[in-house]
């Protein structure tokens, strides 16, 4: 009976979800593929190593022995792209973990407790927000240094105030409400609110955020290695293969490519996604 309930459960949401609407279906099956090549492309689906220098084989068209073709230094494309998604999406998750944690933080503080509290951190916050993202993270990573690891810190401190300027607004809006009124008056503590009736109500906003982030934290992963503030040679990063090929576009059109077809169709699945998401998890628009 149990489960019955589950699946009932399940169907209604998944109904819900999908409304009818063909196109919720893409980024799914976009991001299925991607979770395949993240979890199993390093052990089954790679077939040679992404950073073994091969010269003889250097720049060969695509064939069965090498799908997508080779590059300069005769290293297999296939892999390397596959092994790039590896590196693309855990890149996202750490700057995303570490700009929504301390964007959180920051923006409850502001908007629960307000007063001169609220005024010191927005005002930080607008003090980031005051430079264009993109040069902002230039500026830090080549600041810090040119490495993957670098750009990554760079772009957790050019997202987090976003976070915290969508969070204290939630809050603001939230900590008049009657629930939160009745909670305070029955001697609920501070911590209380922010987990029981705070944070639930953050989430679907959080959620639907974090999965539009993702397609833009990637893009600027990939460009700050274009640049090459980013990852490093010989590490298979897309943004760092896209650099690697200019030079080789009009002979070796499949060295730029395929890696741009695996940052397009990657962001695009999560920006699909998190549309439909955000159709999903608001009352209004279902």
């Amino acid at each position: 009976m149990m489960n019955k309930t589950w699946f009932e459960r399940f169907k209604q949401k998944f109904k819900i979800y999908f409304r009818g609407n063909v196109l919720t279906l893409l980024p799914l099956v976009i991001l299925f593929m991607v979770a395949i090549f993240v979890i199993l492309g390093d052990s089954l689906i790679i077939t040679h190593d992404p950073v073994e220098m091969n010269l003889p084989a250097r720049l060969q068209s695509p064939s069965a022995a090498h799908y997508f073709g080779t590059d300069e230094f005769g290293r297999d494309i296939f892999s390397r792209v596959i092994s790039g998604t590896k590196i693309s999406i855990s890149a996202a998750a750490f700057v995303l973990i570490i700009a929504s944690t301390v964007g959180c933080l920051i923006g409850v503080c502001a908007g629960l407790w307000g007063g001169r509290l609220d005024e010191v951190l927005m005002r930080i916050t607008d003090l980031f927000m005051a430079f264009p993202s993109m040069i902002l993270a230039i500026a830090i990573a080549a600041t810090l240094g040119a490495s993957l690891q670098n750009t990554l810190i760079a772009l957790s401190i050019v997202f987090w105030p976003w976070y915290a300027r969508l969070v204290r607004a939630q809050v603001l809006s939230l900590r008049e409400r009657e629930y939160i009124t009745a909670s305070r008056s029955l001697g609920a503590s501070t911590l209380h609110i922010i987990i029981r009736h705070l944070l639930p109500n953050l989430m679907p906003i959080l959620i639907t955020q974090l999965t539009l982030d993702v397609g833009y934290v990637i893009l600027s992963t990939a460009g700050l290695s274009f640049l090459g503030l980013g990852a490093q040679p010989p590490t298979p990063e897309w943004g760092a293969m896209i650099m690697s090929a200019r030079q080789f576009m009009r002979e070796s059109w499949w060295y730029t490519t395929f890696p741009g077809l695996a940052l397009v169709l990657t962001v695009l699945g999560f920006n699909l996604l998190g549309d439909s998401l955000r159709d999903y998890l608001d009352p209004k628009m279902r």
